[in-house]
């Protein structure tokens, strides 16, 4: 076994990892954090930025709960990250918008907001804008919106910013951060955790929390975890910069803070192949239009797709090894929003402590029935 350097190791350095990393220096660990190859899948190179609490656990009281208090956190998050950094992550949380331009479809995510509503009381509110209405207020939107719905307390940063500064912040509270640490294989027991890098090299840890996304599933399964992660590609838009500022954000277009327009919000079972495909991104441009005409002419400079990590159910995973004490497993798909709760309180359940929330709600072994885990 190699010599220990650090309390714990987490394997993964995207959004989560880091946010797991900078909660477990605070509380006064020795962490390092392995990171993989820049050609790995990476959610966190590729995601919109959105901290989002419409629909978010609209279907499980729990993860409404989670999400409802990590957007609350964040003001006071980008500050801390802010300060440790010195990056302006340029965090907006003026309120956001859901357009529809289907009937049904409005009529059901209405229906979702109030079940979230039900589970969250005086923690959430939204307004749901019948099309003709909303165009009263914004006479931009095209004839196509049917309805919207609102909530002031969904806003966004700018992702790739949060993920500088994410490092930059494990940096400045004394964490280490290993580049092309692909881990190839762990073994462990009483005595700490052992990692074979790809490199050749070992790294020891007494406690490790695998939190690489799609890169953890042979992992996973050699600390004695069963949550199986799938990917879900989505795909994106980038405009040319706009002199002016949109009047509203909403979940599938966004405005960057350097001006230029993000387009997204698709979702695709294609294995792990994160290439775009035309007709996709003509969907895209044409919902786009379709909620503000005024972008007809607009260039598109840039397109993407990218990989989310998705559970079998859709829900965070937090769970201890039931084999190999000291192995911990995080992941979800809402890195950005979650952050917080990564980067704080998530640390006491780890260490163990008294004050340690109660996350038997995202324990795997919800999954222990169905044959998708």
């Amino acid at each position: 076994m190699s010599t220990k350097t650090s309390d714990i190791t987490v394997i993964g350095g995207g959004v989560v990892g880091l946010s797991v990393a900078i909660g477990l220096l605070r509380a006064g660990n020795r962490v390092t954090v392995l990171d993989g190859a820049d050609g790995d899948p990476r959610a966190s190179q590729g995601n919109f930025g959105l901290v989002w609490l419409q629909g978010k656990g609209a279907s499980y009281a729990p993860y409404a709960h989670l999400t409802s208090e990590a957007v609350s956190g964040w003001p006071e998050f980008a500050s801390l990250i802010e300060d440790l950094s010195g990056v302006n992550l340029s965090l907006d949380q003026s309120g956001g918008y859901e357009f529809f331009t289907e009937e049904a479809e409005f009529r059901d995510f209405a229906a979702d907001l109030k079940q979230q509503q039900q589970f969250l009381g005086n923690h959430f509110s939204f307004e749901t804008i019948q099309g003709d209405d909303l165009r009263r207020s914004h006479p931009q939107i095209g004839a196509g919106v049917v309805g919207a719905t609102f909530s002031a307390l969904d806003g966004h940063v700018n992702p790739l910013r949060l993920l500088k500064a994410l490092k930059q912040a494990v940096a400045a509270l004394g964490g280490e951060i290993v580049n092309d640490a692909h881990v190839t294989d762990v073994s462990g027991g009483s005595s700490g955790f052992d990692f074979s890098l790809r490199s050749g090299a070992h790294h020891g840890a007494d406690r490790v929390v695998l939190a690489a996304g799609l890169g953890a599933a042979t992992l996973a399964e050699r600390l004695g975890f069963q949550t199986r992660v799938r990917p879900q590609r989505g795909e994106l838009l980038i405009t040319e910069k706009l002199s002016e500022r949109l009047p509203f954000l909403s979940s599938t277009i966004r405005q960057t803070d350097e001006g230029g327009l993000q387009i997204g919000g698709t979702k695709a079972d294609a294995g792990y192949d994160d290439s775009e495909t035309l007709d996709v991104m003509a969907g895209l441009a044409q919902h786009a239009v379709t909620v503000l005409p005024t972008l007809h002419d607009l260039r598109v400079v840039r397109a993407w797709g990218a990989l989310r990590v998705m559970s079998p159910d859709g829900h965070p995973v937090y769970a201890r090894s039931s084999t190999l004490p000291g192995a911990y497993l995080v992941t979800c798909h809402s890195g950005v929003t979650l952050a917080p709760f990564h980067g704080g309180a998530l640390a006491q359940w780890i260490d163990d402590t008294t004050d340690a929330p109660n996350l038997g709600a995202f324990d795997e072994d919800r999954f222990t029935l169905s044959p998708a885990a």
